[in-house]
């Protein structure tokens, strides 16, 4: 096995199934670990290049900062904070992302690629 395979997500792999995902691109939370998975996924592919800048575990709560660019040429940055529960399985995420234009760039991409997936009022 190659060290990709073996290599966990930070957070996707370990989703509660009721986990609760919360983001500066949509407007109220995502419930359930598939639809997590679903938003994760095409928020991916906005992304031309992203690159970590800190991954750090305190306590129950691991944090992790990147930034990307946009296939449109924005740059992002972001703060993902994974909640953890004493078993390991995740009950929630929350992205914080900026600055502003990118933000709406992005989420206006989301509710494109999943407004027809997902309960319309999630999207800016």
């Amino acid at each position: 096995m190659s060290h990709k395979q073996t290599e966990r997500h930070p957070f996707l792999d370990d989703l509660a199934a009721d986990a609760e995902l919360v983001s500066s691109v949509l407007r109220g939370p995502v419930t359930g670990r598939d639809d997590i998975r679903r938003v994760v996924d095409a928020v991916g592919t906005f992304y031309a290049s992203q690159s970590p800048k800190f991954l750090q575990s305190v306590s129950s709560r691991l944090f992790l900062e990147y930034e990307a660019v946009l296939t449109g040429g924005e740059k992002l940055s972001a703060t993902v904070i994974v909640d953890h529960n004493p078993d390991g399985s995740v009950p929630r995420v929350s992205v914080r992302m900026s600055p502003l234009g990118a933000v709406l760039s992005l989420a206006a991409g989301l509710r494109e690629r999943l407004s027809k997936q997902l309960p319309e009022h999630l999207f800016l």
